[in-house]
């Protein structure tokens, strides 16, 4: 029996995507931190995981397994004044390959007056043809408080894959009150795999990680930043400061060197322990 993939009037289906929003508030009550908002729709959810701090733990989860062929999904989260919030996910991020369309994530931070805000998402992992397009903006005000961290590895290491053709854009924007202090943009397009390989692009190396850290103290605390860096075991880093950020940069030949090194770092430059989701 033959069954045609078209449609009666002739034209192809359309391939039936993850489209998800999730936009999450918290408020300080009492001198804790506390949910005031949650939107969900689509396949993003956030969890929050009771604790045992005054500061609030957020989990973000993607129902849909993963990122491929064109979905879109939106993050928008807000650390309300005097607030303490940490967001996380449970495991890796995968894009699969896609046969041409471009997926999208935006990523959308507010850190309101005296907030505390981490955004510490587990590693994103390309496969082979991927092709993503993901977007930061964060807002801080003046005396807020704000640490990302974003972990991507390009291809499978127990399949030894390469990305021989694939597209990845990364732009981040970071703002202190209106004013933009923070825009960096890489786009890594074709054969990537190849282009990792430049001693001015990776060097060989396929696991990166950058820290961007914002507050009123970032640059004091650029020498002890520099006193808790990896050296070699197969991750390369290096921190700079200026006005009111400090950066750090991870490069490593596997995600078991890159996760050796952030993972240590994390719990020293934070102050407390990792979210418990990384260590599940």
């Amino acid at each position: 029996m033959f069954v045609s993939a078209l449609p009666f009037n002739g034209v192809p289906a359309q391939r039936q995507r993850a489209v998800g929003w999730v936009s999450f508030a918290a408020a300080a009550v009492d001198g804790r931190t506390r949910p005031m908002r949650i939107e969900e729709s689509g396949s993003m959810r956030i969890r929050l995981p009771r604790g045992a701090g005054a500061g609030l733990g957020a989990v973000l989860v993607n129902t849909a397994g993963g990122i491929a062929c064109g979905d879109r999904f939106t993050v928008e989260v807000e650390a309300q004044a005097d607030t303490n919030v940490t967001v996380a996910t449970p495991a890796a991020e995968k894009v699969y390959r896609s046969d041409g369309p471009v997926s999208n994530l935006l990523v959308k931070l507010t850190a309101g007056a005296g907030a505390r805000l981490d955004w510490l998402p587990q590693e994103t992992i390309l496969f082979d043809n991927a092709r993503l397009d993901r977007q930061l903006e964060a807002n801080v005000a003046e005396d807020g408080r704000l640490t990302l961290l974003e972990a991507v590895v390009f291809g499978r290491k127990a399949r030894a894959e390469r990305i021989v053709d694939g597209l990845f854009i990364d732009r981040w924007r970071i703002r202190r009150g209106s004013q933009l202090i923070y825009a960096d943009t890489l786009r890594l397009n074709g054969a990537i795999a190849d282009l990792l390989q430049k001693p001015s692009v990776g060097n060989g190396a396929r696991a990166f990680a950058t820290l961007i850290h914002v507050a009123p103290d970032a640059e004091a605390r650029l020498e002890s930043v520099r006193e808790q860096l990896p050296s070699g075991q197969g991750c390369d880093a290096a921190a700079s400061a200026w006005n009111g950020i400090l950066a750090v940069r991870f490069c490593a030949f596997s995600i078991e060197a890159l996760r050796a090194a952030i993972c240590p770092f994390l719990v020293t430059f934070r102050g407390e322990s990792l979210p418990r989701v990384w260590l599940s």
